[in-house]
């Protein structure tokens, strides 16, 4: 499978203080990675890193996408690439419309303007979709919409951008049973429709349920302290952190996960 995004030994700070220690990864296209770790591990700050934040510094590393080098690149060059962050915390935006945001965002990433009533069309289809009444379209952006349907909203964007590689950051975080559902089916559709590459940063693994895990990656201290398939998953949800967590801090130089430490420096 061809390789779509690689980090390179990133390394990271925000106001001097270091979060990420050295990120190796490679996610090939069409894959599903799942990135876990206790809180403070350095999960959303490799999502924002891959975005091109400006908040967070790049100490050191290169991250590649599709084989061009966006480390320093901005923002929504990057989202013009194909990558999309779906955020932990949407923000709002007075001022301007859910459909407005969308429709602007799909004409400059197509470098096309798109006809009103064919996009209103396929909004309201999604919309529908995801179970999300049709008149929030014309609501400014987040305001005033309570959790779930922020998030229904990032899905939404989702949906219609169609990026080649979504990272989504604790998108199920805060929501009931019947939303995370939701969210989940409009995961769900995105890879039936455009088969992209999917980076999910979790605490839960009820998002998890309708796809097929290809790799799992563990973060402590902003490290990737161990790889593994989607039984990975199952055994977090079983005994949590824990041996990775006593690992990064171990003197037992035998151990497996103290020597993939070592060897990620």
């Amino acid at each position: 499978m061809a390789e779509l995004l690689r980090i390179e030994g990133l390394k990271a700070s925000v106001d001097d203080v270091s979060i990420l220690n050295g990120i190796d990864l490679s996610v090939g296209s069409g894959e599903v990675h799942v990135i876990m770790g206790p809180n403070g591990a350095g999960k959303s700050t490799l999502g924002s890193c891959i975005i091109g934040d400006p908040r967070y510094v790049k100490n050191a590393g290169k991250i590649y996408f599709k084989g061009e080098d966006i480390t320093d690149e901005e923002t929504d060059k990057i989202a013009r690439m194909g990558i999309f962050l779906s955020f932990q915390n949407p923000i709002e935006v007075p001022g301007i419309t859910l459909a407005n945001f969308i429709r602007t965002a799909l004409e400059l990433k197509t470098g096309t303007r798109i006809r009103m009533w064919d996009f209103r069309k396929e909004l309201e289809k999604t919309m529908t979709l995801l179970n999300m009444d049709t008149a929030y379209a014309d609501r400014d952006l987040n305001v005033g919409f309570s959790g779930g349907e922020k998030k229904k909203a990032e899905i939404l964007q989702l949906l219609m951008l169609k990026p080649e590689l979504a990272i989504l950051d604790e998108t199920d975080s805060g929501l009931d049973v019947d939303a995370v559902h939701i969210v989940s089916k409009g995961v769900e559709e995105y890879k039936k429709q455009v088969g992209g590459a999917l980076m999910i940063i979790t605490h839960s693994t009820r998002i998890l349920e309708a796809l097929s895990v290809d790799k799992t990656h563990v973060l402590v201290d902003g490290r990737i302290v161990d790889d593994g398939d989607a039984s990975l998953v199952d055994e977090i949800n079983s005994k949590g952190f824990e041996r990775f967590i006593n690992c990064n801090d171990c003197k037992n130089e035998d151990c497996e996960v103290k020597q993939q430490l070592k060897a990620k420096g």
